[in-house]
């Protein structure tokens, strides 16, 4: 990926065009998805996708002037920073709530971009456009705030900062969340594989404590390595790799203390029970702050934790 502070005028041009290309036909998907049972917030996401098409068209002009025809292919996921999002088909159910955070973000997102775009940018025309477009934007983020409509009608306001600290939780919490999930699921299987191989609580405990912090120091280094946090607001890439570097050694390490019991069998039984807590933890969890439906969110932890078991239980007992 190409850090954005390498970017040229002409690249910023066109990663603009393709976001704002991006961003009408996810808004044209949303408002397809709500047209039957919210009228009024498919309105409002037509008007935001006609909105972003204006932006798109005027990006355009603004590039054949400056740079001619030919428009270099510059995406999201090629710019190091961004929100890598999901495919408007795999965000279920797509009711006005779920539409409404994600819109947040996009837009929040946008904005980010336009505001570093206008820093790198020495040309006065481009940078004029790319500050209009920044406060178009911000009225696409209030805009956004209104689109669910039971939320509106209790009087509901979010003001930018708000959706900030949403974005902040979202963005940086998560982390912590991945590692916390990856501790606890990717270390069962060279756990418990020694426990039943070896039968000892000593052997179990050290494979254990070796696949924990292994597995957080990896995990560190990845989300800190995964973006800068400029585009997207997720904070201090140090910050991030801490945070999900402890939280991932933190989940191996409940099912592997336990071990720390001399009784192999006691050991076993009360580190099954920690890591039955664990994956219901980590349900709740997808469930609160991801919105993940609480039978989706079961049943994606708790049989990737089984599977993961059986598989150290199938090898350990193998001999």
């Amino acid at each position: 990926m190409r850090p954005f502070k390498s970017l040229t005028q002409q690249e910023l041009l066109a990663l603009a065009i393709s976001l704002e290309e991006e961003d009408a036909r996810i808004y044209s998907d949303f408002a397809e998805a709500v047209k039957d049972n919210f009228p009024a917030t498919h309105e409002a996401l037509q008007r935001m996708r006609a909105e972003e098409d204006g932006h798109r068209h005027r990006l355009l002009e603004l590039y054949r002037q400056k740079f001619g025809e030919h428009i270099p292919l510059i995406r999201r996921h090629d710019v190091k920073g961004f929100v890598t999002r999901k495919p408007v088909w795999l965000v279920r159910p797509l009711g006005p709530k779920a539409i409404q955070r994600q819109t947040e973000l996009m837009e929040l997102e946008t904005i980010r971009f336009y505001e570093r775009a206008i820093q790198s940018a020495s040309d006065a025309g481009i940078r004029q456009l790319l500050g209009d477009l920044a406060e178009e934007e911000r009225q696409h983020a209030r805009l956004a705030e209104s689109l669910e409509s039971t939320r509106q009608a209790a009087g509901a306001h979010e003001d930018e900062a708000s959706a900030q600290r949403r974005l902040f939780v979202l963005q940086t919490v998560q982390p912590g969340l991945a590692g916390l999930m990856d501790g606890s699921v990717s270390t069962l299987a060279p756990l418990f594989a020694a426990a039943f191989a070896t039968q000892k609580s000593t052997d179990a405990f050290r494979v254990g404590l070796a696949a924990a912090l292994g597995a957080g120091i990896s995990m560190g280094f990845a989300e800190a390595l995964s973006d800068d946090g400029s585009m997207t607001g997720r904070g201090k890439p140090l910050l991030r790799g801490v945070v999900c570097g402890s939280m991932t050694a933190l989940g191996g390490l409940g099912h592997t203390l336990p071990y720390l019991i001399p009784d192999y069998h006691t050991a076993t039984g009360i580190a099954l029970g920690v890591v039955a807590i664990e994956l219901g933890v980590i349900a709740w969890v997808r469930k609160h702050y991801m919105d993940t439906p609480l039978m989706s969110a079961i049943f994606q932890v708790v049989v990737g934790g089984v599977l993961v078991f059986l598989t150290g239980y199938l090898i350990g007992s193998a001999g």
